[in-house]
């Protein structure tokens, strides 16, 4: 099935960003964030202080699939 990104702004760790992922992908995170009692900013934060090698989109989607992976 695809699904068309969806691009939110919101400032993490103080500084204003975009991020486009999948509707899928948002309601995963989003879940993930409720899963952890935090925001969804405060759950991307956490993610985006991370090391990480790519972006931090490619970085979401992965913390996402871990997480169902571990569930």
């Amino acid at each position: 099935m695809l699904e068309k990104p969806t691009k939110r702004s919101m400032t993490i760790a103080g500084h204003a960003t975009s991020i486009s992922l999948e509707p899928s992908f948002w309601a995963a995170l989003s879940d993930m964030a409720a899963a952890h009692n935090k925001s969804l900013a405060e759950m991307i934060g956490d993610i985006d202080a991370s090391p990480r090698v790519g972006s931090l989109t490619s970085a979401l989607r992965v913390a996402v699939l871990n997480w169902v992976r571990e569930a």
